[in-house]
């Protein structure tokens, strides 16, 4: 039997992007909807775009970026067809994955795509870069998988950088696929998940209150801690809910399967409410 050929293709440059401007009336237009494949944008609705991935991977050595611009006074909901699933390629670099988004004054951005899936061997870099103006309102969430069914996760470095009008609201860093790190019962334990979602301005969500009515079965607030609009930590099993020093929370989440990840962080996303 002939083995298959290998994957030879060259590592892929991609960057896409989304802008949006205040229409007539006041309604939200796409100024920009720029695809370059794998990164195909598609809209769905009068303020949503879908993201169509068009290729496998991203493989090693594939550089993809997404700029999104939310001009003031505008809304706009960013989701995906399916999950990604990071690859191995033939190329020994790192696969990265870079989004930036700014969002203008009273303007509101959802961001939510499906989970990422690191496949055993792959080697990727996620970067996000935020920027919003303080009576913006983003609900930005990412879910990652720690590898297909039975397999080991790839390696992942994953940089999440928010700030308002210039300040710092959040830093915050994951790494994934060091095995000193993944089982220790101070990182993941034995979770196969590991999920946040940013909230600030969350009254530009008001869909995001009729996420459940309590925390899942087995799971607890932190004594004494307020039913929702947290001034403090409010803690589950495997979830947390942080009002963080600016204009916002965010909600961590560990979990055995992305099923059980998306249930948690839909709790703390509805205890984050006003």
């Amino acid at each position: 039997m002939t083995a298959p050929p290998l994957d030879t293709r060259s590592s892929v440059r991609a960057h896409a992007a989304i802008r949006t401007e205040r229409g007539p009336g006041g309604r939200t237009r796409l100024e920009t909807l720029r695809s370059d494949p794998p990164l195909t944008l598609r809209q769905t609705g009068p303020d949503v775009v879908h993201l169509v991935s068009t290729a496998a991977g991203p493989l090693g050595g594939d550089r993809l970026v997404l700029d999104v611009a939310v001009a003031p006074g505008t809304t706009l909901e960013v989701r995906s067809i399916a999950s990604t699933l990071v690859l191995p390629g033939p190329c020994a670099a790192d696969s990265v994955m870079l989004v930036t988004a700014r969002v203008g004054a009273g303007a509101s951005l959802r961001f939510v795509p499906e989970p990422t899936v690191l496949a055993a061997g792959c080697s990727h870099r996620v970067a996000v870069r935020l920027s919003l103006a303080r009576d913006a309102a983003v609900f930005w969430r990412e879910e990652i998988v720690f590898g297909r069914h039975g397999e080991r996760p790839g390696r992942c470095r994953s940089r999440f950088d928010a700030v308002v009008d210039g300040t710092p609201l959040l830093r915050q860093e994951l790494v994934v696929g060091e095995p000193a790190m993944d089982g220790s019962p101070a990182v993941y334990g034995t979770a196969r998940c590991v999920g946040s979602t940013l909230v600030t301005g969350y009254g530009a969500f008001p869909a995001m209150h009729n996420h459940g009515d309590g925390p899942p079965r087995g799971e607890h607030t932190q004594a004494g801690a307020p039913e929702s609009a947290p001034r403090r930590a409010v803690l589950g099993d495997g979830c947390a809910v942080l009002p963080l020093a600016g204009p916002g929370v965010l909600v961590s989440a560990l979990a055995d399967d992305a099923v059980q990840l998306r249930e948690r962080l839909q709790w703390g996303e509805a205890l984050a409410a006003p």
